[in-house]
């Protein structure tokens, strides 16, 4: 087991991999931007080092300062956590090629994975369903194009292969607009991920939005760890998840995670990832994998009992999974919301000084945040500043704790979305269960039109 790991990442995840870390007895190293020297994490570190200013392009963003960092710190390996680096290929080859081991998957399956178009061709070769589309990325023939979608049927998605965040995407619904919107995106591509290669998929209508979690270590060992439905979105950003999903037989599910467990093996996975599905009509359409850990991952700690992000590192150190599949047990059901600093309806956000805070708290309860009162929230970064997870022996004891934990949780001096949280847990829909990815856009955008009514 490491002695020391570095964790090149801020906010909650940080101090999540710190906990971690401290359970297993590892020392930690945090690295920190300029506006980032009060935050709690980089207090409760063994050693912190600043490696730039505000920007993240100049500090999280930094391959050579946080490499510098874990040299000079002699540490021995290094987690990425979710977003900034975690899914960077180049990153995670210079973090091994410089000694230290990259706490996630190997740089080449980063890479596979990273690009749409391989990632799709490499599940089809290991059985995993995927959404009718191109086959590879579009070529330059317009004619061909047509075709192409003409086969698929109308409406069509143009994604970017290097794309993701819901970003790079470009829905077409008539031949007429076709062209112009594959030249479209790829432009966007080119200048947003320096990849201008683009494909065609089947847009699936009223789809939810289901994720299998799988654990792999470098033994050729996977399980999956059961599903996710994070259908609860805007603008492609996630705004609750649950596990597990609501109204999808458990022998579907099953299938799935089965031949995603297979996957892994197939493609030598290392670490924790996440299969990423579309869901319509009882089928699973798989649309990408992230190799690293989800916001989400509590809700399946939750209901399997297992800490992802300990198994992530005993992993990465070279040990092998201490579970088979038939040592997974799901029990209950889980809830996530994701508090963001912004306003909770028209969504700008909102930095600043946290003048009040008080985390909520009681059975089933748990607050994954690393603000605290008199926190400056910077306008820098992303706008999370925390997650509310409940648990409960039933999805309705899990929705109820929640509506609970919601109204006795305090953050004054900015605005946050836990109005917007609090109705949605009253929400008849939502209590049902099974709302699609479009089920939110629409909801608001009704609300709009009433008010200007």
């Amino acid at each position: 087991m490491f002695e020391k790991i570095l964790i090149a990442n801020r906010g909650e995840i940080a101090l999540r991999i710190l906990r971690a870390c401290r359970e297993l007895g590892i020392r930690t190293v945090a690295v920190h931007s300029e506006a980032d020297t009060e935050a709690k994490y980089v207090k409760l570190a063994d050693e912190s080092v600043c490696i730039g200013p505000a920007p993240s392009s100049q500090s999280y963003l930094n391959i050579p300062a946080i490499i510098s960092a874990a040299e000079v710190t002699d540490s021995e390996a290094i987690h990425p956590g979710y977003g900034f680096l975690s899914e960077n290929a180049d990153f995670a080859e210079r973090v091994e090629r410089s000694g230290f081991v990259f706490i996630g998957p190997r740089p080449e399956t980063i890479m596979l994975m990273g690009d749409k178009v391989s990632a799709k061709d490499a599940m089809k070769e290991a059985g995993v369903p995927v959404v009718p589309g191109s086959e590879g990325a579009l070529g330059e023939d317009p004619k061909e194009i047509i075709r192409i979608a003409r086969g698929i049927g109308y409406p069509v998605i143009i994604k970017a292969a290097g794309g993701g965040g819901g970003r790079g995407m470009r829905t077409v619904h008539t031949e007429a607009a076709l062209l112009n919107a594959v030249q479209m995106t790829r432009t966007e591509a080119g200048a947003a991920f320096n990849n201008p290669s683009v494909y065609m998929e089947k847009f699936l209508e009223n789809p939810r939005h289901i994720e299998i979690q799988v654990l792999a270590d470098a033994h050729r060992n996977a399980v999956y760890l059961g599903e996710r439905d994070c259908s609860m979105q805007r603008r492609h950003q996630k705004i609750i998840e649950e596990a597990p999903a609501p109204g999808i037989p458990a022998r579907i599910i099953a299938r799935v995670g089965e031949r995603c467990a297979e996957a892994c093996r197939r493609i030598n996975y290392r670490g924790a990832g996440t299969f990423e599905f579309l869901y319509e009509n009882g089928e699973f359409y798989f649309i990408e994998m992230n190799t690293r850990i989800q916001v989400e991952h509590p809700v399946t700690e939750l209901i399997t009992g297992i800490d992802l992000v300990q198994e992530q590192i005993r992993v990465a150190a070279g040990e092998k999974l201490r579970f088979k599949q038939r040592d997974i047990k799901l029990t209950g059901h889980a809830l996530e919301c994701r508090i963001n600093a912004e306003d909770p309806y028209k969504f700008t956000p909102s930095p600043g000084k946290i003048t009040g805070y008080h985390p909520p708290g009681g059975p089933g309860v748990r607050v994954d945040s690393h603000v605290y009162q008199g926190y400056t929230v910077p306008p820098y970064y992303d706008s999370m500043i925390g997650k509310v997870i409940t648990y409960g022996d039933t999805r309705d004891q899990a929705i109820r704790r929640m509506s609970i934990a919601l109204s006795e949780m305090i953050v004054s001096g900015i605005k946050t979305n836990i109005p917007l949280h609090q109705e949605l847990m009253q929400d008849a829909r939502f209590v049902d269960g099974g709302t699609s990815i479009h089920y939110l856009e629409q909801k608001l955008a009704d609300q709009v039109l009433a008010k200007a009514k």
